[in-house]
């Protein structure tokens, strides 16, 4: 099978220090710059979804998602694991220290325009060891919303304005199949 553009030349339109603008053939594309990847956490405690929120330039409003950060994206830090930054983003955004975390798997999240994908990972046997918050100027508030409010905890923050990332259908998923 023959796909458009597959064997086109890539050409780099735009580059800065985390995001790189790119065309092959007639499709353009962004994707992270030096390789840099994503880990999204789903933390789950006594029956409660750790969730964070935060204002985000390109939606010009707050976002509510699952914690999340870049692997490697800090000099010296080149060589970390998926496992070791979603534990230590977690830690940062959260104020949670995972006892393990656990690859799910590789996944695209809007694939006909960003090249990027990210691990979903799954933190297992969480302690409660700050505030969280992240690093200065995030501005992170953290959400520990129990799963069974998950829906109409969305929805309340929806009709505030919040803007859904769409990594939360992890959690919504099972209720909208349902009809729920």
């Amino acid at each position: 099978m023959s796909y458009p553009d597959a064997d086109a030349p890539e050409e780099i339109r735009w580059q800065g220090k985390f995001i790189t603008a790119r065309q092959r053939g007639r499709w353009e594309y962004v994707g992270r710059a030096r390789g840099i990847r994503a880990a999204v956490i789903v933390a789950v405690d006594d029956g409660h979804v750790l969730l964070v929120e935060q204002y985000r330039v390109p939606l010009g409003r707050n976002c509510l998602e699952l914690p999340a950060g870049l692997i490697g994206d800090e000099a010296g830090s080149e060589g970390e694991t998926v496992e070791a930054s979603a534990a230590r983003e977690l830690e940062e955004e959260t104020g949670y220290r995972p006892d393990r975390i656990e690859v799910i798997g590789e996944f695209a999240s809007s694939p006909g325009m960003v090249s990027e994908t990210f691990s979903l990972v799954r933190a297992v046997g969480l302690t409660k060891v700050g505030d969280g918050g992240g690093v200065p100027g995030e501005n992170i508030t953290v959400h520990r919303v129990p799963l069974a409010d998950i829906a109409d905890f969305v929805a309340a923050r929806r009709a505030d304005g919040t803007i859904m990332d769409v990594k939360l259908l992890t959690l919504l998923g099972a209720g909208i199949l349902a009809g729920a």
